[in-house]
């Protein structure tokens, strides 16, 4: 077993005992266990803190609500096909007449924001949508000066607790001198 795996589980063990010396009587079906359930997704655990990120950048139009829908209908794969505009309006918060508008301007917001990107299609101006990777929009932001300093650092320190490597360049590719030469459309000297 890995490293992490086994202090993972040292911590998860930890808790566990901790929670059933706090709630000696607990019927462990009270709880939502995501081992045992359908209806589960991955979401980043600074997800919170990104959120707050994305409502301090919209000026008063608060889209942390209609971001989150988004990623809870994805399936792991950044993409969603929004043929339900009036669900997906009321699962963000909108309701009234002016529902599904106020929704697409949420929307509208977060593509400008560069969080998502929609496209065009058989349920209208917002048929498909692509969520971006939140830590890097908002790492550009931060760079643009649009995202204040106690938000990026309080990020970066929630970063290293949870070991996100999102914003750690990667380390650069070892390139053999075949690979060098295939590029380069030369031939391949016998030394390389």
């Amino acid at each position: 077993m890995p490293e992490s795996q086994k202090r993972l589980s040292k911590i998860a063990r930890q808790k566990l005992a901790m929670r059933s010396g706090l709630w000696p009587e607990l019927d462990d079906d009270r709880l939502w266990q995501r081992e045992k359930s359908d209806g589960w997704l991955s979401i980043p655990r600074a997800m919170p803190l990104l959120l707050q990120i994305m409502d301090a950048l919209s000026k008063g139009k608060p889209v942390s609500s209609t971001y989150l829908d988004l990623w809870c209908r994805t399936y792991d794969d950044s993409f969603v096909i929004a043929n339900k505009d009036r669900e997906m309006a009321f699962f963000s918060g909108f309701t009234g007449e002016r529902a599904v508008r106020t929704w697409a301007s949420r929307m509208r917001i977060l593509k400008d924001l560069g969080f998502i990107d929609i496209k065009d299609g058989p349920n209208g101006p917002i048929s498909y949508i692509l969520i971006f990777n939140p830590y890097l929009v908002v790492r550009d932001h931060y760079k643009a000066g649009r995202v204040n300093e106690a938000f990026f650092n309080a990020l970066g320190q929630r970063m290293i607790e949870i070991g996100a490597q999102d914003l750690t360049p990667p380390a650069p590719k070892l390139i053999s001198p075949i690979a060098k030469a295939l590029a380069a459309k030369r031939p391949i000297s016998a030394k390389a």
